[in-house]
């Protein structure tokens, strides 16, 4: 295992700490060879609220299929979206 010559300082806040990651190089304070891979999950997704323009003919459509599955329509629509998101990172056949 690699000596670690730096300690990592202690930050006050997320913001603190993003703004030190964002210019320090993480291999002088972590050993990157000694990490092993873990699922994260109980790791919620940052969210991000967007405006989304849609006919209003589609949001009703969306509405009738949530109630049918018992869900909120914008989850309904998360699902769909990310269904199709994974879609299309699958490889295209040749």
């Amino acid at each position: 295992m690699r000596d670690m010559t730096k300690k990592l300082p202690e930050f006050k806040n997320e913001n603190e700490e993003g703004e030190f990651w964002a210019t320090a190089d993480s291999t002088e304070y972590v050993d990157w060879q000694a990490g092993k891979r873990k699922k994260l999950v109980q790791l919620k997704p940052a969210l991000r609220t967007i405006s989304l323009r849609l006919p209003v003919a589609m949001i009703e459509d969306l509405k009738v299929l949530a109630n049918r599955r018992d869900v909120a329509y914008q989850s309904l629509l998360k699902v769909f979206l990310a269904e199709r998101l994974a879609r299309g990172r699958q490889p295209r056949p040749e």
